[in-house]
């Protein structure tokens, strides 16, 4: 099971929140982050942000990352979307 916990803040609250579950079909944990931050993305009615070299690099390294302004193409009316990869320990 891939769980994906997305968050949008606004002035340090948490304005919206989704965990996102999705059955590993035949993907790749990239393209299982990439779906699920889409699907987080509709869910949360906002334009899709750019995959920059600093997301990359976070998520390899504290699993999540968040996107500022500077991440989307259109204006946003909150501080930061962040991504969380809930590992599942057994």
């Amino acid at each position: 099971m891939f769980k994906l916990w997305g968050k949008i803040v606004k002035k340090n609250n948490l304005v919206q929140s989704h965990l996102l579950e999705m059955d590993q079909e035949n993907l790749s944990v990239e393209e299982m982050l990439f779906k699920g931050i889409e699907d987080l993305c509709n869910r949360f009615d906002i334009a899709n942000p750019m995959w920059m070299r600093d997301n990359k690099l976070e998520m390899n390294r504290i699993n999540k990352t968040r996107f500022k302004a500077q991440h989307f193409i259109e204006e946003i009316d909150f501080d930061y979307f962040e991504i969380e990869y809930i590992v599942e320990r057994v």
